[in-house]
């Protein structure tokens, strides 16, 4: 085959090729991948039979082309994840400071009932957390080790289970505040209630303190997921029951989206506190400092990325925003 030949025989998909790339389409849609595969073909076999023309510079271009818009594309998603968790995420967390602070409200509430209402009746602690629970604690309490159920599973095993029971419990915070946020209060306070109840028959057995430090030192990150997937359920609650001016349908399509980028920022949460369960608790006659230093240490964490750095973002942005106004930059 002759030089002109080929080209007549390929030129237009080429220029089709091109003309996409030009209308900044995906060159990794599988339309476009599938050319282009193409035309590394057709370059390879114009090196190779017409060496001394000038097509294969053509496709050489073409494919430096694809290959600089690739770099580009994958370093704009870059960025914009980079954007995501540092202001995008932190400004929604600035706009549900009143839902998180009801989710907390319910769940101090709810500890508070949990443990006062097991100091004072000695069925409850049973009713809640359950016949096989109380017998099995107690018997490793008289065998000297209160903390030993967390020392029965393999860790990793133990990892992926509490994980997911986390992800779990914090979805159904989120989505069952369609039920006029009912939903996403009774997992919250039913939560609150077992914790309750847990640390008030470990008080009446004389343990209040050391096993207080030892479950907090994954449930302080444990529980602040509760609470944070519930402040997503009121939003999407909210969202649905009081549109403002958007209609229903769009207020709750926006709601839901905004619980599930809420949702989102829990993942390291979620990570780090099946972690801790699974591989840290269950050294529980650790150094109290240590305990302390861990405890601590995901508390602050917390109060940083959800409350206090969303505030400064928050007020960085509107400074900005009032400099631009005002055309002071």
């Amino acid at each position: 085959m002759k030089e002109v030949q080929f080209l007549n025989n390929n030129s237009d998909k080429w220029k089709k090729f091109e003309s996409q790339l030009s209308r900044k389409s995906d060159p990794k849609s599988d339309e476009n991948s599938d050319t282009f595969i193409e035309i590394l073909d057709d370059l390879s076999y114009a090196k190779t039979y017409f060496p001394k023309g000038k097509t294969h510079h053509y496709l050489n271009s073409i494919s430096a082309r694809v290959q600089q818009k690739i770099y580009k594309n994958n370093k704009e998603t870059w960025k914009g994840i980079v954007e995501f968790w540092k202001r995008d995420l932190p400004l929604i967390y600035s706009s549900v400071q009143k839902e998180l602070l009801i989710s907390l409200l319910i769940m101090v509430f709810g500890v508070g009932i949990g443990f006062i209402s097991s100091l004072n009746d000695d069925t409850f602690v049973r009713l809640i957390l359950g016949d096989g629970y109380v017998n099995m604690t107690e018997n490793f309490i008289e065998d000297g080790n209160p903390m030993a159920v967390y020392e029965k599973s393999r860790q990793s095993d133990m990892f992926f289970g509490i994980t997911f029971n986390n992800i779990m419990v914090s979805f159904y915070a989120f989505i069952l505040g369609i039920f006029f946020s009912l939903g996403t209060a009774y997992i919250i306070f039913s939560n609150a209630i077992m914790l309750g109840s847990f640390h008030a028959f470990f008080y009446q057995k004389g343990m209040f303190w050391e096993t207080f430090l030892t479950i907090w030192i994954h449930g302080s990150l444990e529980i602040s997921a509760i609470v944070i997937a519930g402040a997503a359920g009121f939003v999407l609650s909210r969202s649905f029951m009081f549109p403002g001016t958007y209609s229903r349908k769009e207020a709750f399509v926006s709601g839901g989206k905004k619980g599930i980028r809420m949702i989102s920022g829990l993942i390291p949460i979620f990570i780090m506190a099946g972690f801790l369960e699974s591989f840290v608790t269950r050294y529980h006659e650790m150094s109290i400092i240590i305990k302390l230093i861990i405890i601590i240490s995901s508390l602050s964490y917390i109060a940083w990325f959800f409350v206090i750095n969303p505030r400064k973002v928050r007020a960085r942005i509107d400074i900005q925003e009032i400099i631009e106004t005002n055309n002071l930059i």
